[in-house]
């Protein structure tokens, strides 16, 4: 899966926390969010993000929809290692449970079908 490809699952499935998401697409995603937090950081400034109240509410709903993307397509990565989408739930822990997502998403997909979705 390419990077534009990736960019529009990552958008059309959104809400989508069941099946599964190959490497790329998580990647492309996960590249493609700060890709777009730089240029958000930029326009932000150039805006006045912080004296101005309407553009802040703007990036408060950009930030929640991709949070809410990011999550979802992170779910579908697990489903394809054959871990469950809850193990997310890591990265409350500092430090070491974002450690730990890193290697769960790096690893390669299961063969064949699994509990969660047919392979791909």
């Amino acid at each position: 899966m390419g990077f534009g490809e990736a960019i529009s699952s990552g958008f059309s499935s959104m809400t989508n926390f069941s099946g599964r998401a190959k490497r790329s697409e998580f990647w492309y995603w996960i590249l493609f969010i700060y890709i777009l937090q730089f240029v958000l950081y930029l326009l932000g400034g150039l805006l006045g993000r912080n004296d101005n109240a309407f553009v802040s509410f703007i990036f408060l709903v950009i930030g929640i929809v991709l949070w809410l993307a990011t999550i979802a397509v992170g779910c579908r990565r697990l489903h394809d290692t054959g871990k469950s989408g809850w193990l997310q739930l890591l990265l409350i822990i500092p430090c070491v449970g974002a450690i730990i997502l890193i290697i769960f998403w790096a690893q390669p997909s299961q063969p064949g079908d699994n509990q969660y979705a047919p392979a791909a």
